[in-house]
C-alpha cells in the first residue's frame, strides 16, 4: 500500500514536471517492485533518450523486461548496459539468466565463466552453469557445477535436487535418494523431493515407501495432477481398482487438467472389466479434451469399440 501512495504521489510531481528526472526514475523503480514492469519500462525508455550513457536506466529497463518475459529485448537492454560499463557483473550474471531463457546456452556460460572471473565463490553462477550444461544434455559438467555449488552453499535445495535426478538417470538410486534426503532435511515442504523418493522406491518395487511418499507430495502440493496418476497407476496395478479409481476422483476436484484423469480411471475400469464405467468415463475425458493431451482420435476410436 506504501508503494501504491508513493507511485501515485510520484505520478503527481511528474504531471506537474514532466521533466522531474528523479522522480520518474524514482517512479520506475516502484513501478517495478509493485509489478507494473510494462509501466516502468515506459519510464525507463523516456529517462534512456534524455541520459544515453546511463547504465543503471538500461539495467533497470532489463528487470522490466525479463517480468514482461520479453527476452530479446532484455538481451538489448543489459549488452547496452556492458557497452557502458563493461565490468557491471550484476548485467553481465543477468544476461546470462536471459540467454538461458533464450536457449542460447553456450552465451550463457560465457556470461557465468565472466561473473565467476571475478568472484570464485558465486554459488549462483555455478547453479546457472549447472542449468546450461544440463540444458545441453552435458550431465557431467552440469553434475560439476550442482557440486561446486553446494559446495560453497550447502543448503541451495535446487542444486541437491538436480544432483539427484542426474544420479537418478545415471542409475546410481541410492546417491539420488541421500540427495533427495537432502532436500529434504533442508526445507521439509518441498514436495518434488518425496515425488522423486516415491519414484525411485517404485523401481525398488518398495510400494509402503512409493505410497508414503506419494501421500506426502498430494499433502504438500494437492493440485499435483502427476502425483495422483502416478498412485493410481501403482494401487491398479497392485490390484486394488477401487483405491485408484478414488485417487482419480479426488483429483478432479482437485486439478485443472481432468481430462487426462478421466482417461486414465476409463483404463482401470477397463482393466478390472467394468465396460459401462469405461465408456462413461471415456465420455467424460472427451467433455473435457482442452486438458487432454492423449490424442483425441485414440480416445474417440476407443469409445466407438467400447
Amino acid at each position: 500500500m506504501a508503494n501504491l501512495e508513493k507511485i501515485e504521489e510520484l505520478q503527481e510531481v511528474l504531471h506537474e514536471d514532466p521533466e522531474n528526472y528523479q522522480a520518474r526514475r524514482d517512479l520506475a523503480l516502484l513501478l517495478i517492485d509493485a509489478g507494473f514492469p510494462k509501466e516502468a519500462a515506459q519510464n525507463l525508455l523516456y529517462l534512456a533518450k534524455i541520459f544515453p550513457t546511463d547504465s543503471g536506466i538500461y539495467y533497470n529497463l532489463g528487470i522490466a523486461y525479463e517480468k514482461q518475459k520479453l527476452f530479446d529485448k532484455a538481451k538489448e537492454a543489459y549488452l547496452k548496459v556492458i557497452e557502458i560499463s563493461p565490468q557491471e557483473y550484476d548485467a553481465i550474471y543477468n544476461l546470462g539468466l536471459v540467454y538461458t531463457e533464450l536457449k542460447e546456452y553456450d552465451n550463457g556460460i560465457n556470461c557465468f565463466e565472466e561473473v565467476l572471473s571475478s568472484d570464485r565463490e558465486d554459488s549462483n553462477s555455478y547453479f546457472n552453469l549447472g542449468i546450461c550444461y544440463l540444458k545441453k544434455g552435458d550431465l557431467i559438467n552440469a553434475m560439476m557445477n550442482f557440486q561446486n555449488t553446494i559446495d560453497i552453499n550447502d543448503n541451495d535445495i535446487y542444486a541437491h535436487f538436480y544432483i539427484g535426478n542426474i544420479l537418478k538417470d545415471m542409475g546410481d538410486l541410492e546417491g539420488a535418494k541421500e540427495q533427495f534426503q537432502k532436500v529434504i532435511e533442508i526445507s521439509p515442504d518441498y514436495s518434488w523431493a518425496y515425488y522423486n523418493l516415491a519414484s525411485i522406491a517404485f523401481d525398488e518395487q518398495d510400494y509402503e515407501q512409493v505410497a508414503l511418499n506419494l501421500d506426502k507430495t498430494i499433502e504438500l502440493n494437492p493440485k499435483d495432477e502427476e502425483a495422483y496418476l502416478n498412485y493410481a497407476k501403482i494401487l491398479a496395478q497392485m490390484g486394488l481398482f477401487d483405491d485408484a479409481r478414488n485417487m482419480l476422483q479426488q483429483a478432479t476436484t482437485e486439478c485443472s487438467d481432468i481430462g487426462n484423469l478421466y482417461y486414465y480411471m476409463a483404463q482401470i475400469s477397463k482393466r478390472e472389466g467394468n465396460p459401462d464405467l469405461y465408456r462413461e468415463n471415456l465420455n467424460q475425458a472427451l467433455q473435457n479434451r482442452e486438458t487432454l493431451t492423449i490424442d483425441i482420435h485414440r480416445v474417440m476410436d476407443e469409445l466407438e469399440k467400447a
